[in-house]
């Protein structure tokens, strides 16, 4: 996979917290092409639909719910026709399966072409094993002068589109996939961790990054915790992860890392932070199984609470030097990398009017452990 450098948006943690289906769509104009009629029995409940007078927009017809079993076969019967004049229109069906807010091109039950009047459509479909229960919905669309295949989100200026209540059953229970949306993510209270998961089933796609399904951990931190060396080396698709704390703040992203090839594995800087968000992604459409592990940095609490080590002044602009320390020094940046490496002498001023304004983390070494403190350049 090519490296991409991207820039990450996390919109105010008010992602979709559910499905949302495509309403900015359909027709402009009431007159001519229009399905007439639309007839489906399923295991239990039915759709009878009668068209004319044309809509513009998308019509919501889900008054009536009609029940599908994973696994079976139904028959629909579509009525492409003409609210007005006849002329030439292409027709498609769908119904998203597997329940991600999407008609997908694989969820397609129908097609059809031609000039009204013409004999009833009907279509014969299966509903896949795979497909998740719960509710959804079914669109039909008919387009004036438009080919096939149809766009499901398509604007057009003659035709209709109109969505149907479908409830599946006997499919996959997602209900203990927790992770889908940020607002019920997998909560991680306990540190290491390790689980191997699958973002293929019961996942849709919520992080805009990529389109394929993504999984969201929050992680629990206890105040010792400095650090986070997140892995997902070893998984069978080509990942991606990034690292978010509860304001939205970026902490980390990894498309490719070297030691795990198109896997992801990172460092993200966690002093003074209570909580973060870990997201799992594919890269594009990439989804399957994973392993994630998730490691902390800690400090011993008295050395939080009685180190004789201090940044000074803090926030900074110009130079900086830390109190009653000889030694080693890195600056780390807001992304976990090391930018700056020296060996100080005791109250030695370091330079950092090169640095932009921002968070910045100081690492120190004290007796064979690291402490870091916060660094703010104004």
């Amino acid at each position: 996979m090519k490296n991409i450098l991207l820039v990450v948006v996390f919109t105010s943690l008010s992602f979709l917290y559910n499905a949302q289906y495509c309403m900015n769509a359909g027709p402009s104009s009431t007159a001519d092409s229009n399905i007439e009629s639309v007839s489906l029995i399923g295991s239990s409940g039915s759709i009878s639909y009668t068209g004319c007078p044309g809509n513009t927009g998308v019509e919501e017809f889900l008054s009536q719910t009609v029940f599908l079993d994973a696994g079976s076969l139904y028959s629909i019967d579509i009525q492409f026709g003409t609210c007005g004049g006849n002329y030439n229109s292409s027709g498609q069906a769908w119904i998203d399966f597997n329940l991600d807010g999407i008609f997908d091109p694989s969820e397609s039950i129908g097609t059809w072409e031609g000039t009204p009047p013409t004999p009833m459509s009907t279509f014969i479909f299966s509903v896949p094993t795979g497909a998740i229960s719960g509710q959804s919905r079914m669109r039909i669309t008919q387009a004036e002068n438009e080919s096939l295949p149809l766009d499901p989100c398509d604007n057009f200026t003659w035709g209709s589109t109109t969505d149907f209540s479908v409830y599946i059953q006997n499919g996959i229970d997602c209900s203990s996939y927790v992770g889908d949306y940020i607002s019920e993510p997998r909560i991680v209270s306990s540190l290491p961790f390790f689980e191997s998961h699958d973002n293929s089933i019961c996942y849709s796609n919520q992080n805009p990054v990529y389109a394929s399904p993504d999984v969201y951990y929050l992680v629990l931190l206890d105040p010792s915790t400095i650090a986070l060396n997140i892995s997902l080396c070893g998984s069978s698709f080509d990942t991606f992860l990034s690292v978010f704390d509860t304001e939205g703040n970026v902490l980390g992203v990894n498309d490719d890392h070297p030691d795990c090839g198109v896997s992801s594995k990172l460092t993200a800087n966690t002093l003074g932070i209570d909580s973060v968000y870990v997201i799992v992604d594919g890269w594009s459409f990439s989804m399957g199984p994973y392993d994630i592990s998730i490691n902390p940095e800690t400090l011993e609490i008295n050395e939080l609470n009685q180190n004789n080590f201090k940044v000074i002044p803090n926030p900074a602009t110009n130079n900086i030097k830390v109190k009653n320390y000889k030694g080693h020094i890195n600056i780390i940046d807001s992304q976990g990398k090391s930018i700056f490496s020296q060996e100080l002498k005791i109250n030695q001023h370091i330079d950092v009017s090169w640095l932009s304004s921002g968070l910045y983390f100081i690492e120190l070494i004290s007796n064979n452990k690291k402490i870091r403190q916060k660094l703010i350049i104004e």
